[in-house]
């Protein structure tokens, strides 16, 4: 009966192993199939911020003079943000032949990035200020501040099976992120854009199944309508902006 049992044991681990093998061997190529992964880096936005005017309410409606009785254009600055940068992505590479695959993954950006800088101004030479300087030209200047988070992208991999330890691949997908503004005349607001990535990278075999990369992307996001309340009144823009970001990271081939 013991016999039979370790008989029984064998079979089974050999029908195991087999199975193993056919669907490795069934694997158009070695990089066919799931894989997981986290990078960090570094990684530049520009923010473009369009045509800004201002709907004045409260005092600096009331104490100009002549009273401002409508829109205003109001000059707009916003710096560039440069910092550290992170992603976690998963996916599957689809094989199309040995030298070929077409992955399909998504990315994600954990936390949020540094503060960038900016502001809103109103020069109007026509009117006078507030009290404390009425008679000379009014001229109001409100700082504010920015930061990215929720970085995300879905992205088509196609890959160049350079050898079973080797990979090089372009990327093009989808991408957005959400912008967050703050000031000291207005409450903490976001808006979410969205729009374009592209990239470049190569995969690297450092075991059988863990890999390390390099990646350079470039997004695009269109411009969206957005207002922003303040105790001087309501700015309304458009906001958009494009990035970079070089990253290194480490992986898993299933």
């Amino acid at each position: 009966m013991k016999t039979v049992k370790i008989s029984a044991l064998v079979l089974s681990m050999a029908g195991v192993f087999a199975t193993t093998a056919n669907a490795q061997s069934a694997k158009t190529n070695a990089w066919e199939g799931f894989f997981g992964q986290a990078s960090v880096g570094f990684a530049s936005f520009a923010p473009k911020i369009g045509t800004t005017t201002l709907a004045p309410t409260g005092a600096l409606a009331a104490y100009t003079r002549p009273p401002i009785s409508q829109t205003v254009a109001v000059a707009t600055t916003a710096d560039t943000l440069n910092g550290g940068y992170n992603a976690i992505g998963a996916g599957y590479n689809f094989g199309i032949n040995q030298s070929y695959v077409l992955g399909l993954g998504v990315n994600y950006s954990l936390g949020a990035s540094s503060a960038g800088s900016g502001s809103f101004t109103l020069s109007a030479p026509g009117l006078s200020g507030l009290p404390a300087n009425r008679g000379g030209p009014l001229a109001v200047t409100s700082p504010i501040s920015y930061q990215l988070k929720n970085i995300w992208s879905v992205a088509l991999y196609p890959g160049y099976v350079i050898d079973k330890d080797k990979l090089a691949y372009a990327k093009v997908g989808y991408s957005g992120v959400t912008i967050g503004i703050n000031s000291a005349t207005a409450a903490y607001q976001t808006t979410n854009l969205s729009g374009y990535v592209l990239g470049l990278g190569y995969k690297q075999m450092v075991t059988q199944s863990i890999y390390v990369l390099g990646e350079a992307n470039y997004a695009g996001f269109s411009n969206k309508a957005t207002t922003l309340a303040s105790t001087n009144g309501t700015f309304s823009s458009t906001v958009g902006g494009s990035g970079y970001d070089f990253i290194v990271g480490v992986g898993y081939r299933f």
